[in-house]
C-alpha cells in the first residue's frame, strides 16, 4: 500500500463516548489505561471502534495533542523499546490503531524509517491533523491515514510487520476475536503492542485542601464505575479478565514482555501542563457529576474556580504523574 490517504466507503463516522485518557498520548489518546485513568466521556485516544455517545473529537483535538505531546518522552521510550524487540528484519509497515492527531504515529515513523506507518481512526478531523503533523515534521511520504471503524473495517487494514493500539482494544466488545483478527493482520515474525494498562494519572497531595482527603481515588472509583457500563453496552461485548498477555497467546502470538512506562512532570507545572490537568477535571465534572456525592462535586466546583487560591488555576502543587503499561507479542514466523 503507497502512503496515501484512504477513506472507506460506506461507514459513516460516529462519535464515540469513552473515558478521557488525560494521560495519554495519542488521542487521543486519544487517556483511561485503565478503568480508573480518566474522565467518563471523551478519552484521547482510539477512536476506531464504536461505542456511543456524542463525542465532538474535532473540538478536543487541540487538547489530545497536548496531552500526546506531554507524554512524548513516554512513547519516545516505548518505541525505543519496540525497536529493540525488531532487529531482525525492516519494519515496513506499522498501524497505530485509534491514532487520533497522530503524535504517535509520527514518532513512530521516525523511529521505523524504512517503514510506512499508517493512522488507523474514525475520526476524520484528527486524521488531517495526523497528515498535517507528519508532513511538517518531514516523515509525510511515508505516513497515509485509513479511515476505519473496528470491528467492521478489520479487512481494510491490509498486513502489518507492528501494530500499536494505544488504549482502543477495550473500546471493542468481543476483545479476544478482535486480538484474533489483529493476529490475521500480523505478518509472520511481526509485533503488536497493546498500550492497555498502568497506573491513574495523579495530579493533587492526599489532602489537597478542598473537600475530603483523597478526592481522586473517589474520582476514580466513580469513574470504573462509568468504564464497566461503558464495557457492557458494547456491541456483542464479551466478559474477560483484562490478562492481556493471556490474550494475547489465547490468540495465538508468543509474548515478547511487558513494561511500564513513567509520565513525570513534577510541579510547579508548565502552563500549558496546567491548562491540561484544568481541562482534564472539567471533563470529570461534566461526565461524572451525577456520580459523585454532593461533597465532592462541590470539590471539584473549586479545584476549577478560578479565583479560588486553592484552586488548579492557581496552587502551586500541581503535578502530573501516570504510567502506561505495553504488552506486546509476536506472530510465529
Amino acid at each position: 500500500m503507497s502512503a496515501r490517504d484512504h477513506d472507506l466507503q460506506g461507514h459513516d463516522h460516529q462519535n464515540h463516548q469513552s473515558h478521557d485518557h488525560r494521560s495519554h498520548g495519542n488521542h487521543r489518546s486519544r487517556s483511561p489505561q485503565a478503568p480508573g485513568q480518566a474522565p467518563g466521556p471523551g478519552h484521547g485516544h482510539g477512536h476506531g471502534h464504536h461505542d456511543g455517545g456524542d463525542v465532538d473529537w474535532a473540538r478536543l483535538a487541540p487538547l489530545l495533542t497536548q496531552q500526546a505531546e506531554t507524554q512524548l518522552p513516554l512513547y519516545s521510550e516505548a518505541a525505543a523499546w519496540l525497536a529493540s524487540l525488531t532487529p531482525a528484519a525492516p519494519v515496513r509497515r506499522v498501524l497505530d490503531f485509534g491514532s487520533g492527531p497522530g503524535v504517535v504515529t509520527v514518532l513512530l515513523a521516525e523511529v521505523f524509517p524504512e517503514a510506512e506507518v499508517v493512522a488507523v481512526d474514525a475520526t476524520p478531523e484528527l486524521l488531517a491533523l495526523a497528515r498535517e503533523r507528519a508532513d511538517a515534521r518531514g516523515v509525510g511520504d511515508r505516513v497515509s491515514t485509513l479511515r476505519a471503524d473496528l470491528p467492521e473495517d478489520f479487512g481494510a487494514l491490509g498486513t502489518a510487520d507492528l501494530i500499536w493500539a494505544s488504549n482502543s482494544l477495550h473500546h471493542i466488545g468481543d476483545q479476544r476475536a478482535a486480538l484474533a483478527a489483529f493476529a490475521d493482520v500480523l505478518n509472520p515474525g511481526g509485533l503488536i503492542a497493546l498500550a492497555e494498562g498502568g497506573l491513574p494519572s495523579r495530579h493533587l497531595p492526599w489532602n489537597q485542601g478542598v473537600g475530603r482527603p483523597g478526592l481522586e481515588a473517589r474520582l476514580d472509583a466513580a469513574n470504573a464505575d462509568w468504564f464497566g457500563e461503558m464495557r457492557s453496552g458494547l456491541p456483542d461485548t464479551k466478559e474477560e479478565v483484562d490478562d492481556w498477555s493471556a490474550l494475547l497467546a489465547d490468540a495465538g502470538l508468543t509474548l515478547s514482555g511487558t513494561r511500564s512506562f513513567l509520565c513525570d512532570v513534577p510541579a510547579p507545572l508548565p502552563s500549558a501542563v496546567r491548562e491540561q490537568v484544568v481541562a482534564h477535571y472539567a471533563r470529570l465534572r461534566e461526565g461524572l457529576a451525577e456520580r459523585l456525592a454532593d461533597d465532592d462535586r462541590a470539590a471539584v466546583d473549586r479545584l476549577l474556580d478560578q479565583a479560588d487560591p486553592l484552586s488548579l488555576h492557581q496552587r502551586p502543587d500541581l503535578y502530573l504523574l501516570t504510567a502506561r503499561t505495553v504488552h506486546t507479542a509476536r506472530k510465529p514466523a
